[in-house]
């Protein structure tokens, strides 16, 4: 392809990942407990100019390595501190990613495009572009690593095996061991599987070694001087007991990461399944290529080792889903011209529809809690049938304009009239809105019998260190307090000798707020 016909290409994944990722970041709030509380370790990195200790609350927190924390403190010095910025090394490196993804199959394997844009409107990959955590910035960074692999593997290129041990490095960096655990493993058995076995000890490279210690070595050491304990809240409790124990309260059954990784391919699934199931049966003929045995084995070994932890969170497979949009991608390059089933062309519809109907649904759905039907929602439903139905006419060659135009305007509709109803009832933002609208004074803040997801929450929107319970330590000046819904008598009673006055209350939360004298 020459450069004028590249041109466009490269300005249609910028839009593409300018909209999926970047369009109204600030549309909500900070929701959870983690995104909250890893924007507040990056601000008080920030804060104190120390690119070695993460610290929350002015204690050590060592759970995480730094790769999220120094982005975000960058994203802070560039843009000042907010929420939107805290997401932007996430929205960041999912554009990396979906540009590494259109480099690699760029190199002769086709269908380059398509395959970019397919991964950049994944639900998946978009719901954690969106998101200040680490689960995007270790897809991002294995996924580069695994595909530079894979392209050393296939032309042998050294520079290509450096790229594989520098992005495996800053993956390490990004969540720690599990990055090179799970090169390993999928490099192992993708050797024994096609019978290269040779192959997988020429990758092992001293000068790739280097390049891996020289990236990764560094903070490890630092940080273990300067805590003496990191090594052992790192590795042996937040790696070890997370995978091996429930001791962070996270169980799900064993088959819980096959809906997760179906879902995170909307609305791709339905040729994720068919993709799947082509490259398994060539296997049984004997007939896979080495690119399709790869990414099977890559989807297998992820979701298999976090499907085998005690700890599930839906993050952990964000690794397996670029694979499967890179075995989607041969499948239908394969079959460019071939007339698919209309029964799989209807389910793909169907698929399509399904997301825009949520969307659709959404801001309703958000405020009563709950999914409620009546005649309004006939015209949504409309809108959806109608979507899926030109999605499933569209056929193979205008399958990515089908598809993208449903996926774009559910996204559009979420972050226009979903967002609003997001940020009352879910994001600690409200909350400290809220309190700023019935208090004119930034007072100190505690809480009452809340969830740590708002007390994380208002831990960055009031750049405070809460107290863990203000009944039993209650605070000695005047502060605010933000209590559960129901709880004011018995503030009353506990602070009796103090002056305890109703300020108001956030109902989209069930919360309720006082203040006290000193």
């Amino acid at each position: 392809m020459n450069l004028r016909l590249r041109i466009p290409d490269w300005i249609l994944l910028l839009a593409f990942c300018a909209f999926f990722f970047f369009w109204r970041l600030d549309g909500f709030g900070l929701i959870g407990a983690d995104e909250p509380r890893y924007a507040q370790v990056a601000r008080e990195m920030l804060e104190r100019r120390d690119w070695i200790t993460p610290t929350l609350g002015g204690s050590p927190w060592l759970e995480k390595p730094p790769l999220y924390y120094w982005q975000a403190m960058v994203a802070y010095r560039i843009f000042g501190v907010s929420d939107w910025a805290a997401r932007l090394p996430s929205a960041f490196d999912a554009s990396l990613l979906v540009f590494a993804v259109f480099w690699f199959l760029r190199r002769g394997r086709g269908f380059a495009l398509d395959s970019a844009l397919m991964l950049a409107c994944c639900a998946g990959i978009v719901g954690y572009a969106r998101a200040a955590s680490m689960d995007m910035p270790l897809a991002a960074m294995f996924t580069i690593a695994m595909i530079a692999w894979f392209a050393w593997f296939d032309g042998e290129r050294h520079l290509y095996l450096l790229l594989f041990y520098a992005s495996l490095g800053l993956a390490t960096l990004a969540k720690g061991p599990v990055a090179p655990f799970l090169a390993a493993a999928i490099l192992a058995i993708f050797a024994v599987a096609s019978g290269t076995r040779k192959m997988l000890w020429r990758s092992l490279s001293l000068s790739g070694v280097l390049v891996f210690s020289v990236i990764t070595l560094p903070w490890y050491v630092l940080v273990e001087l300067r805590n003496p304990e990191f090594l052992r809240v790192f590795i042996l409790e937040h790696n070890l007991a997370r995978f091996g124990t429930n001791v962070f309260h996270h169980p799900e059954p064993f088959w819980y990461y096959i809906p997760v990784t179906l879902l995170s391919w909307v609305p791709w699934t339905v040729f994720a399944v068919l993709a799947l199931q082509s490259g398994l049966r060539r296997i049984r003929t004997d007939e896979p290529d080495s690119s399709n045995r790869f990414l099977l084995i890559w989807i297998m070994v992820v979701v298999v080792f976090f499907s085998i932890s005690q700890s599930k969170l839906p993050g952990y497979v964000l690794p397996a889903i670029p694979a499967g949009i890179l075995l989607i991608g041969n499948y239908l390059r394969d079959r460019a011209t071939a007339k698919p089933h209309w029964i799989w062309m209807c389910l793909h519809g169907a698929v399509s529809a399904g997301l825009l109907l949520a969307a659709l649904l959404a801001p309703a759905t958000l405020v009563g809690r709950r999914v409620v039907w009546d005649r309004s929602d006939i015209l949504p439903l409309l809108v959806a049938t109608a979507a899926g139905i030109g999605v499933a006419k569209a056929g193979l060659r205008r399958l990515r304009v089908s598809t993208a135009v449903p996926a774009v305007l559910a996204l559009a509709i979420v972050l226009r009239l979903a967002a609003p109803a997001l940020n009352q009832t879910l994001s600690a933002r409200a909350v400290s809105d809220a309190l700023a609208r019935v208090s004119g004074r930034r007072l100190p803040v505690a809480t009452v019998l809340v969830s740590r997801e708002t007390e994380y929450g208002l831990g960055f929107y009031r750049n405070q260190k809460l107290p863990a319970n203000e009944l039993r330590q209650p605070l000695v000046g005047e502060h605010l307090i933000v209590a559960r819904e129901g709880f004011g008598e018995g503030i009353v009673r506990a602070l009796s000798g103090r002056t305890v006055r109703y300020l108001g209350s956030l109902p989209g939360q069930k919360l309720e707020f006082f203040y006290v004298s000193p």
